[in-house]
């Protein structure tokens, strides 16, 4: 909803709310009196609440979505569709102190939105800090950084953008997101997807152990469901506090709905004994608009351009909501033509856009992995867990399905298009593989390096979700040091892969090179994890190929 102005007070933060004066000349009274101690107290948690942080997002030159959840009453949990309409009001000011107001509106939170609230602010100035607090009967939130995009037109020297993938509560601590909102030198945030897991506690590998609970603690199937475990999320300190910081960038990938999505089901449903797998879709995403500070472009997807100057575009996809279902035995090939990752009017929709943009780099996030991957001459032991982590036959099979792999057509289809079109400096933001990586990614796999690298692509690590030591439960480091040069062997595209750490990725982008700065934390199980840089990649403009650089930005 757009910013409303009801009330015409000059935007004066000092003026003193009604509501406060009552109270404080009503208190006075009171005590003054000789009946004060016979009063009966006030209801304990009958005052609002902001119990689930306040967040920014999708930034535009001019504006910015802003968002909240207020707990009108202790009943009116997320999910229980309890709790009376509240009124909630909003200001965004030039500084930390809210001296120097520039926007406030306001709106009603009702049990019907899950008492969530947007307000997409408009009228901003470009690339500017600005501060923003929510309130509601009498009780403030806590007061978030956001920051604009710059002007389309502008020369931009840099941008800075962290980036994340992967987050299961129960496999550990969000430290990751605590060591980006420590930084404070983040224009925006992207979320690659998996921001929640569907599963019930237990469910999901977390080396044998739930490190902490998540809830509600079945598998969430229901919009009460799929709320609540939103909900969950957001009580987290460190979450709440990078969105504090930043405004995210976010799209979904599958555990946001089920595990392996796809337009007419997913692997983690089973259809009539879970529902109907359209209500349960609708449920999810109904949710996920509601808790997170995304717009959807289309009704009910998450396929979206943001632009920063002249520097970069952001091409963000969702590639569940259209694909075709994933080639199983029996079900297809991976070449078909008539199977489908992106669907027809995404795919154009990207083709054009790459082709029409004039910035000097055109960014995608882009939920799954686009590069081909083999998995080569693994040992079985190995070849077993990475199988599990990828969703393969366990006998083994030489891709992973789930990914632009199992949708060759559409991945030929696209990069045949970057070359023809001389579309120069592309690079693929990706996620969901939890392991990290570094790629050129080639027209032809099967022949490169001799063949052409059309883009290339950063894929970041979990946050906590399993990778390859945690699923062998063997020390970190241990199988990378094994089946990272294998890979490598077998996938002469990749620069690097990383199987076993946790982290989080600083994307710094230049009108000379992009470069991923990726960093590792010491221990997920532990909320007070330390993090440290470990590799750093970059692709300078026109080459199309990755190279290592030794330092971070």
């Amino acid at each position: 909803m757009t910013s409303r102005y009801r009330s015409s007070e000059p935007f004066n933060s000092h003026t003193p709310r009604r509501r406060t004066v009552v109270k404080a000349a009503a208190a006075t009274a009171v005590l003054a009196g000789p009946l004060a101690a016979a009063l009966p107290a006030r209801a304990a948690g009958q005052e609002p609440a902001f119990l689930h942080g306040v967040a920014s997002g999708d930034p535009l030159p001019d504006g910015v979505l802003l968002w909240t959840r207020v707990t009108p009453t202790a009943d009116a949990t997320p999910g229980s569709g309890l709790g009376p309409n509240t009124e909630v009001s909003w200001i965004v000011a030039r500084d930390k102190a809210l001296t120097t107001i520039v926007a406030k509106g306001s709106t009603t939170a009702t049990a019907t939105s899950d008492h969530t609230v947007k307000a997409d602010i408009r009228g901003l100035e470009p690339a500017t800090d600005y501060w923003f607090r929510f309130s509601a009967g009498g009780t403030d939130s806590p007061v978030a950084r956001t920051r604009t995009a710059p002007a389309a037109n502008a020369s931009v020297a840099g941008l800075r953008f962290g980036v994340v993938s992967c987050a299961n509560w129960e496999a550990g601590y969000f430290a990751s997101y605590r060591h980006l909102a420590a930084r404070g030198d983040l224009d925006a945030w992207l979320h690659l997807g998996d921001y929640i897991y569907e599963y019930g506690t237990g469910q999901y590998g977390t080396r044998g152990t739930v490190v902490r609970q998540t809830a509600p603690a079945n598998e969430i199937l229901t919009l009460a469901d799929y709320r609540g475990r939103h909900g969950k999320y957001k009580t987290d300190a460190d979450l709440q506090a990078l969105h504090a910081k930043a405004p995210v960038i976010a799209i979904w990938d599958d555990h946001e709905m089920a595990n392996d999505a796809w337009s007419g089901g997913a692997e983690n449903h089973t259809e009539g004994a879970e529902g109907a797998w359209a209500a349960r879709q609708a449920a999810a995403k109904q949710a996920y608009f509601e808790w997170m500070p995304v717009r959807p472009a289309i009704a009910g997807t998450t396929y979206r351009r943001l632009r920063f100057g002249k520097l970069a575009d952001l091409s963000l996809l969702d590639l569940r909501s259209f694909r075709s279902e994933q080639v199983k035995v029996g079900n297809g090939e991976v070449d078909d033509p008539d199977r489908t990752l992106t669907g027809r009017a995404q795919l154009d929709w990207l083709k054009a856009g790459l082709k029409s943009s004039d910035t000097t780099w055109r960014l995608v996030g882009n939920s799954v992995m686009i590069s081909p991957f083999a998995i080569g001459s693994l040992s079985a032991d190995l070849l077993k867990p990475l199988a599990k982590l990828l969703g393969l036959p366990q006998e083994g099979l030489a891709l992973n399905t789930d990914q632009w792999d199992g949708y060759t057509d559409d991945r030929r289809e696209l990069l045949a298009h970057l070359r023809s079109n001389a579309i120069r400096n592309t690079v693929f933001l990706t996620g969901d593989i939890h392991m990290a990586w570094a790629n050129d990614v080639p027209v032809d796999a099967g022949t490169y390096p001799l063949s052409a690298s059309a883009a290339t692509e950063f894929v970041v690590t979990s946050v906590t979700s399993d990778n390859l030591d945690d699923i062998v439960k063997v020390p970190e480091g241990t199988v990378s040091a094994i089946a990272s040069p294998l890979i490598r062997a077998a996938n002469r595209h990749v620069h690097w892969v990383d199987t076993d750490r946790h982290g989080y990725g600083i994307l710094d982008i230049t009108a000379a090179r992009a470069q991923m700065d990726y960093y590792v934390l010491a221990d997920k199980t532990k909320q007070d994890s330390g993090a440290s840089w470990a590799r750093s990649y970059r692709t300078r403009t026109g080459t199309q190929k990755v190279e290592r650089t030794y330092d971070p930005v």
